[in-house]
């Protein structure tokens, strides 16, 4: 039988739990003496007063695991066992592959050289060809260097205009500006300024500018005012002073 130590209801022998108030009962053993029911933690039988300290051994909830040495020659067969030193590691199995055949073409031998023999190095330098020039014919297209000219209309001389000067200067010989055109040898060169006129030439247009003279200077007839340029054209009239006295006919060629 077993006491519930909180009802002190008698439970029959085995029991876990209280069949009055449902509380968990203590663990019983039987006494070694007499056999009546003790529980676990008791010291001594309540029947006969045995000792229980040294009889009832306690049973251990976790027991300790026994450490098991396997050997390797025991192992399941699922356990791959490593090998030891002395034993070989056995290759791994490849499958075999039918080996293919190529056929390559012949080669033929490469005679090899004496490499005794050397080839004499030639310390000759070979001068190159001679280049025959080749003559080129002048071009009919080729554009002819233009010309300027001055023709006096009272004695018909004919005066060239120096093209390699930007600047012409028209007048009479003076310590300033020495003229390019010297005029003082025409008659009646008394109505002509020492510096009188200038012509500039730019590229294929020439123009004519009076440089503060004090007759003045005409073109067909007008006269053209000091500091103006005026654009030449064949067959321009350019008088060089009052009463058309010293006069020029401007001509390209």
């Amino acid at each position: 039988m077993t006491i519930c130590p909180n009802c002190s209801h008698q439970n029959p022998a085995g029991a876990t739990q209280c069949e009055a108030c449902f509380t968990p009962l203590p663990a019983t053993t039987s006494c070694p003496n007499c056999g009546a029911t003790v529980q676990l933690d008791a010291t001594f039988c309540g029947q006969c007063g045995t000792s229980l300290t040294a009889s009832v051994t306690p049973v251990a909830t976790n027991p300790p695991t026994p450490s098991v040495e396997l050997a390797s020659s025991n192992l399941p067969p699922t356990v791959i066992a490593k090998p030891t030193a002395s034993e070989p590691i056995a290759p791994l199995s490849e499958p075999m592959i039918a080996p293919v055949s190529v056929s390559l073409p012949p080669v033929s031998p490469v005679a090899h050289p004496d490499p005794g023999m050397v080839p004499p190095v030639s310390s000759e330098v070979t001068a190159p060809a001679p280049i025959t020039p080749v003559a080129v014919a002048p071009s009919s297209t080729q554009l002819q260097q233009q010309h300027f000219q001055l023709t006096h209309v009272q004695s018909g001389q004919v005066i060239e205009i120096p093209l390699a000067h930007n600047v012409v200067h028209i007048g009479k010989p003076n310590d300033q500006v020495p003229p390019d055109i010297d005029v003082s040898g025409f008659p009646c060169s008394e109505v002509v300024s020492r510096i009188h006129a200038d012509i500039r030439v730019d590229g294929d247009s020439v123009y004519l500018e009076d440089v503060g003279s004090a007759n003045g200077t005409y073109i067909n007839h007008t006269a053209l005012p000091k500091g103006n340029r005026h654009l030449l054209r064949a067959g321009d009239r350019i008088s060089l002073g009052k009463g058309d006295l010293v006069t020029f006919l401007f001509q390209d060629k």
